[in-house]
């Protein structure tokens, strides 16, 4: 009778996963060096044998040893992180932004921290002390609302980039793609088109960005010899809502216009929604132009007339801005023209 002999499979590899996790420790006394020379190539500044990174990285290689991002940050004291500060989160305008600054960033070896400032000083000022609390290597700022001082005094404590504002100070970058000659693009249109009585629905009353706009309207009024009247004007607040309530204030007060600028696009919307409320139609009725140019613009009823500019741009311009000043580079501004997007929100009522 034969005998039976068992079979026996390969014997299973050890792996570090069935030990737990690959410390520094185990890389260092695989590849026979000391822990802190492991420490310093990992971290880049080891001058060593090539014998020696080669052994390393054997080591590295055969336990499969993954390096601790956060650690690895502390050690040289950078936490690889950039920090950003919009006003709000949830706008459709600072969405776009923020995705290619976010890419551009991570393409760098950045993280990136989110932060909303709602408009308020008091609000950002916290933003920017959590973000410098967290060890974050720059700061991105989109229309920012803190002071010029104050904005100089940050740029001393680290790099700092500035959409829509501009301010002279080292380690900083403006990115003040001036929004005056836009706002005066649209204005220049609505005249063009024949209407004499425009009616502005304006950002937050102190911020530069919104004073360009309201500084382009006025420019394009004067260049017509059209007188400007403070009756047309109306504050908002770059919200939906704010230009709803903007536009219901300039009917209740029973004010003469025929079109309207509004300061941006999400103000638009706002305001076409009230004009419908009232039994007032787009065009046919009152002529709207917006600005910004909103990915959701060319598919509202009626696709509205904007100023265009590249969101998307703006963004990756600011990242790669603050990537530059990191790298001791100094940026270039890379910014394109402001244009005018055509669609079905104005008529001609010339004639």
């Amino acid at each position: 009778m034969a005998t039976r002999r068992k079979l026996v499979g390969p014997k299973a590899a050890t792996t570090p996963q069935a030990t737990g996790p690959v410390t520094l420790e185990m890389v260092a006394a695989e590849a026979k060096v000391s822990p802190s020379t492991v420490s310093r190539i990992l971290n880049g500044t080891a001058k060593v044998r090539e014998s020696k990174m080669r052994a390393v990285r054997a080591a590295i290689s055969k336990l499969q040893f993954a390096p601790n991002p956060v650690a690895r940050s502390l050690a040289r004291g950078r936490s690889s992180s950039i920090g950003v500060v919009i006003q709000t989160i949830d706008s459709p305008f600072y969405g776009e932004a923020l995705a290619a600054i976010e890419k551009t960033l991570f393409r760098a070896g950045y993280s990136v921290l989110f932060l909303s400032g709602h408009w308020r000083e008091d609000d950002e000022r916290r933003c920017v002390d959590h973000l410098l609390a967290r060890r974050v290597e720059g700061i991105i700022l989109v229309t920012s609302c803190l002071p010029d001082e104050e904005l100089v005094r940050l740029a001393k404590k680290i790099p700092i980039v500035l959409t829509g504002r501009s301010i002279e100070a080292e380690r900083s970058y403006s990115m003040d793609a001036d929004a005056t000659p836009g706002a005066r693009l649209a204005t220049e249109y609505l005249i063009g088109q024949g209407h004499r009585k425009i009616a502005f629905i304006a950002g937050p009353e102190n911020h530069p960005d919104s004073q360009q706009r309201l500084a382009g309207y006025k420019a394009a009024l004067a260049a017509a010899k059209i007188p400007y009247s403070v009756k047309l004007v109306a504050p908002g607040d770059y919200s939906d809502g704010g230009g709803h309530q903007a536009m219901t204030r300039l009917l209740d007060a029973k004010a003469e216009f025929t079109a309207v600028f509004a300061a941006n696009d999400q103000s638009a919307y706002g305001a076409m929604l009230a004009l419908h409320r009232r039994g007032l139609r787009v065009p046919h009725d009152i002529s709207i132009v917006g600005f910004d140019d909103l990915p959701t613009s060319s598919y509202i009823i009626p696709p509205l007339t904007t100023v265009h500019r590249s969101i998307n741009a703006l963004g990756e311009a600011a990242a790669e801005a603050m990537i530059d000043l990191l790298d001791g580079r100094v940026p270039v501004s890379k910014l394109s023209s402001a244009t005018l997007a055509i669609r079905e929100s104005t008529r001609s009522v010339r004639g």
